[in-house]
């Protein structure tokens, strides 16, 4: 089974490159696709936080991920499987990170923290409510504090 889905809207940048770490100071425009209507935003500013759920367009289906890998290929860290790591070679190439919401100007979102490159297509985008994140505690191994060390680093 197959399905096509189409981009609500992009990113725009100054991020050109994949890169691994530094995310933490780039403001991103999310601009909406013009088959998209303004008022698809309408009452988006009453919330800090959005998830972006986006499509790693510049992954070559031959570098797609199927099976456990050293994150980074790093082999200091574990061999984990694809689900296990956040990594951009996943089957279907899908990314999600939630950012903070900075202005909403007519089409256009600028946010902070989106960990997506300059032109990347943009799936979804739905608010954060606490009543979906976690209850309890969030528990991860100690090679992905490592390996995140620097992720959120502003450059």
């Amino acid at each position: 089974m197959q399905y096509t889905i189409e981009p609500i809207a992009f990113v725009n940048n100054n991020r050109l490159d994949i890169e691994d770490d530094n995310w933490g100071s780039i403001i991103s425009t999310i601009e909406i696709t013009e088959n998209m209507t303004e008022s698809s935003l309408a009452g988006i500013n009453e919330f800090s936080h959005l998830e972006i759920i986006f499509y790693f367009d510049k992954v070559s289906d031959d570098k797609i991920q199927y099976e456990a890998r050293h994150p980074r290929n790093n082999k200091e860290y574990p061999k984990v499987g694809i689900f296990a790591q956040r990594g951009k070679n996943r089957p279907n190439k899908l990314g999600i990170t939630i950012v903070e919401l900075v202005e909403l100007k007519h089409r256009k979102l600028i946010v902070k923290g989106l960990d997506a490159i300059n032109g990347t297509p943009i799936i979804d985008i739905k608010p954060v409510m606490k009543e979906f994140l976690p209850k309890g505690e969030v528990k991860q191994p100690e090679w992905s504090v490592s390996l995140m060390d620097k992720y959120w680093i502003k450059s």
